[in-house]
């Protein structure tokens, strides 16, 4: 399957098809959600996706890897040289060596993505460092701004849209926000064991509770009613984002919207299988049961393959138009200095 999507993609210089195999491998193993949604694109579009997921993924890894022994200050120096080999990527100059960059950067020229986007979500990745918690939520949303929604404008140009891109970019943008919440929630526990709490502080306090009775429940395994409000709150609040974000999967190229589609029937999902836990997200990890994920995916198949023989009998594309894929080689690595 990675031979035939970087082929659909014109991806042929061997130091890239490695990169872009080394990105998919990635998604494949630690995004199940995402890489069965992704599955559902185009296969010329699949690559892209799998670079950016990537590349977030990698910068993730070095901030919030329970496994590894890296101190803060030595994480933080591993951010600013992956943000290094990120712009000499993104300018073509220097040597770049990590391959989720030179995937990344080569996805980011083919589809025109904004380079801001990525200076915005390593700022998030490193506030991670040293922010362990937020006031509030319009306090949290300036985070999510870096964290999540650049992320779903990363993706409009792969996607296509049917109409103008600036009309989707608000539903885009929000859509990423609605997973990141719904990851926050699912990983509450998890969060807390990396000194970190991403329900704000005032919808705690709305609740008669605060994070010190949040890390006595994750220590002891015992449940308090009002914890338990404030998960269902936080679950209402994020139920709210996906109404926002909705509208904007039909402004995409109707060849993409399974894909986004499954993506948001099974990260809310993820909502419900939380509610049918109890809300016990501080104690173990709720998931959407398989067949529920089969059914899903079966649905969103059945979809794709429509949406794509109507594509071909169209008589003209209904897209916005990418740009054009000519073969891309990898940067040319200048000798150091």
């Amino acid at each position: 399957m990675t031979v035939r999507e970087l082929d659909a993609a014109a991806v042929h210089d061997p130091v890239l098809r490695a990169a872009y195999a080394r990105c998919r491998a990635l998604n494949a193993r630690h995004g199940r959600t995402y890489f069965l949604a992704t599955r559902l694109l185009p296969v010329d579009r699949r690559p892209a996706v799998h670079a950016l997921y990537g590349f977030a993924r990698h910068a993730d890894d070095i901030v919030d890897d329970l496994d590894s022994t890296a101190s803060p200050g030595e994480r933080a120096g591993a951010l600013l040289a992956l943000e290094a080999q990120l712009d000499s990527g993104l300018r073509r100059t220097g040597t770049v060596t990590e391959p989720v960059i030179l995937a990344l950067s080569d996805t980011v020229r083919r589809y025109g993505i904004d380079h801001r986007h990525f200076t915005d979500f390593l700022a998030s990745m490193r506030s991670d460092l040293t922010v362990g918690g937020y006031a509030s939520y319009e306090e949290l949303g300036r985070y999510m701004h870096g964290s999540a929604a650049v992320i779903g404008l990363q993706m409009l140009p792969v996607l296509g849209t049917v109409g103008p891109r600036e009309e989707a970019a608000p539903h885009a943008a929000a859509l990423g926000v609605a997973f990141q919440l719904t990851n926050f929630l699912r990983d509450v526990g998890e969060d807390l064991d990396r000194g970190r709490l991403y329900l704000p502080a005032e919808l705690l306090g709305a609740h008669g509770v605060d994070r010190e009775r949040f890390e006595w429940s994750r220590r002891t395994g015992a449940r308090d009613n009002r914890i338990t409000e404030v998960l269902r709150a936080a679950a209402a609040h994020n139920r709210a984002v996906y109404r926002d974000a909705l509208p904007g999967i039909a402004m995409l190229d109707p060849v993409s919207r399974p894909c986004i589609r499954t993506a948001f029937v099974l990260y809310s999902g993820i909502l419900d299988a939380i509610e049918a836990d109890g809300y016990a997200v501080l104690h173990r990890r709720s998931v959407v049961p398989r067949r529920r994920r089969a059914v899903v995916a079966l649905d969103g198949l059945v979809r794709a393959v429509a949406a794509r023989r109507a594509h071909r009998r169209a008589p003209g594309p209904v897209a916005e138009p990418r740009p054009a894929r000519p073969r891309v080689t990898a940067p040319v690595q200048k000798e150091p200095v």
